[in-house]
């Protein structure tokens, strides 16, 4: 395998939001978009970077729409896990059209279609080459897919954990909402909390912070954001210690 990138990471955790497997304003799934992220993946893997993903199904059905859709929130939530399934078996299908192999490990039994995640094996995966899919969250209702990325990534050894949102990164105020909310290019999680700013739960932001995992925000639309992000470039929100 080739070293990695200069001024890269060997092994990075990326997390990607449902949202982002949506045409804009939409929901369901875009497989162009997918396509488009396999793309980026392939570059990395050539370059030697190990990658594991852990998806979301937001763009299909979210656990916290339960009160909504009149069921019980643990229901919704394993729906949820089902839909991540679908985005990360479409994510694979996409890497190997691009000649990347690729595992979808899932914390929920469905065997039929992902292996169980199992960390050593998961851990030989990444040592081959293989890109590995981690779905179904970690297989309990409450945990959100931030979570899931965040034990995933330090289980797994990972160098830096790569949120794809939909927005440029993390702002002091909602950018959506306030014209001039300013965007930070760079934060301590010491800042996150004084601050209060919202980057995942809290759950997934301590055992980030307590593992001194590194986390950079940033826009999953732009053309070559997985590859930048991964190679230490400017692009989006470095939070370190």
């Amino acid at each position: 395998m080739a070293s990695a990138p200069s001024g890269g990471n060997q092994r990075i955790l990326l997390k990607i939001s449902g949202e982002g497997f949506a045409a804009e304003g939409g929901t369901t799934l875009d497989i162009e978009r997918v396509r488009r992220l396999a793309k980026q993946l392939k570059v990395l893997t050539r370059e030697g970077v190990e990658v594991a993903a852990v998806i979301g199904g937001g763009n299909i059905l979210r656990g916290a729409q339960s009160e909504d859709l009149g069921i019980a929130r643990a229901t919704a939530d394993y729906m949820g896990m089902l839909a991540t399934v679908i985005n990360g078996l479409a994510l694979s299908d996409a890497l190997e059209a691009n000649g990347v192999p690729s595992r979808v490990m899932s914390a929920i039994d469905v065997h039929k279609v992902c292996e169980p995640f199992i960390r050593r094996r998961a851990l030989r995966h990444l040592e081959k080459g293989r890109v590995v899919i981690l779905v179904g969250g970690l297989g309990s209702p409450y945990f959100t897919t931030d979570s899931a990325a965040a034990q995933r990534g330090v289980e797994l050894g990972c160098d830096l954990l790569l949120k794809a949102t939909m927005v440029d990164g993390v702002y002091d105020k909602d950018p959506q909402k306030h014209a001039d909310a300013t965007l930070f290019s760079s934060l301590t999680f010491d800042q996150v909390l004084d601050q209060r700013l919202q980057v995942m739960d809290q759950t997934a932001f301590t055992l980030c912070r307590e593992n001194a995992l590194p986390i950079v925000v940033f826009n999953m639309a732009k053309e070559k954001g997985v590859i930048q992000a991964c190679h230490g470039e400017k692009v989006g929100t470095l939070i370190s210690t």
